[in-house]
């Protein structure tokens, strides 16, 4: 059962403004990753449903967050059907977000008060999503669709929407600005985030000032 209700997660995600996207299929280095970020102030992160057996990786990061992450609000992503959908709200997600607008998985979600963020492309699938439930909806690949523009474009219509663009967002204050004075509800953020060594392993300790660092420009441009 989700420890977080719908309401929490998207105040949550306009209050800090910032989602990792993160998946690996070692548990223990999702749960570095995931400390790190909490350390960081990141206090919403989005596990993908990628890989073999990512299911068994969620359920154990989901408690590890509960007991040394407590305010992390943990979620999945990449999720396409209502079956999976199940699966993962059995699992304790918080959230379910998706690359797809599915009518199914929006009333799975519904069912159980879980939010859901379907993926949208025009105002169409945005509208839809919204009949459907849907308080975030996510943009993606958000640099394709069309960028800050496209986010400002729809909230001439729609000042309503809540969106969350995830793939062409960047860590940089350029990036950033540009989306926000856009209008969006929070960002997603992969691969630009998190910090690799020499070596190609993940450096725990600069992803945790990384974090820090992209909430503060996050907030000179937040409202």
């Amino acid at each position: 059962m989700a420890r977080f209700t719908r309401i929490e997660v998207a105040l949550r995600m306009k209050e800090t403004g910032l989602v990792p996207v993160f998946y690996h299929k070692d548990i223990d280095v999702c749960k570095k990753v995931l400390k790190a970020c909490y350390d960081g102030g990141i206090r919403v992160f989005e596990f993908t449903n990628r890989g073999d057996y990512a299911h068994e990786v969620f359920n154990a990061l989901n408690k590890y967050a509960a007991e040394h992450a407590p305010e992390m609000i943990l979620g999945i992503g990449s999720v396409i059907d209502a079956g999976t959908t199940s699966l993962y709200i059995q699992n304790g997600a918080n959230f379910i977000v998706s690359p797809i607008v599915n009518s199914e998985m929006a009333k799975v979600c519904n069912r159980r008060k879980v939010s859901w963020s379907p993926g949208c492309g025009s105002l169409t699938e945005i509208s839809y999503a919204e009949e459907l439930g849907a308080e975030v909806v996510k943009i993606f690949p958000g640099s394709q669709v069309g960028g800050p523009s496209f986010v400002a474009a729809v909230r001439g219509p729609f000042p309503w929407t809540s969106i969350m663009p995830t793939g062409g967002v960047e860590p940089t204050e350029e990036n950033l600005k540009g989306w926000f004075k856009a209008g969006v509800h929070c960002v997603g953020m992969g691969s630009k985030l998190f910090v690799k060594d020499g070596d190609g392993n993940f450096d725990y300790q600069q992803l945790t000032q990384k974090a820090k660092g992209t909430l503060a420009i996050i907030q000179q441009f937040k409202g």
